[in-house]
């Protein structure tokens, strides 16, 4: 295992994915299809970030544990969104398909802040 000094910041990644999110928009033309798809998926994205800044500033532990519940709820939403843009628009489901492994990896660290949450709260 190679060790690094570099520090994990799960604020950054959250901010630069819904970065990428944004700039994935540009690139998709604002269709009566596309236009709905777009509006819920960028909610939903950039709400991840947004909720774990939340966490991060919570006022005890009981707001952390929310914030995270909700940080993942709408990982998953955004999969979901992700996954029907890509259906509309089969020109852009590569670059879909990279956004949804990103989301999946933030989904499976969210749920593993939860399961470390409630171990602790059980001993």
């Amino acid at each position: 295992m190679i060790k690094t000094n570099q520090k994990y910041d799960l604020e950054e990644r959250t901010a630069k994915f819904g970065e990428k999110i944004i700039e994935f928009f540009k690139s998709i033309d604002e269709t009566t299809i596309n236009k709905p798809l777009i509006s819920q998926l960028i909610r939903s994205a950039t709400s991840i970030g947004a909720n774990y800044c939340e966490a991060n500033g919570a006022s005890s532990k009981q707001d952390f544990k929310n914030k995270i519940y909700i940080c993942k709820k709408e990982a998953n939403e955004t999969k979901f969104w992700l996954r029907m843009l890509a259906k509309s628009n089969p020109e852009v489901r590569d670059k879909a398909k990279e956004l949804w492994k990103e989301v999946q990896e933030l989904t499976l660290i969210f749920s593993k802040i939860i399961s470390s949450l409630k171990i602790k709260n059980s001993i």
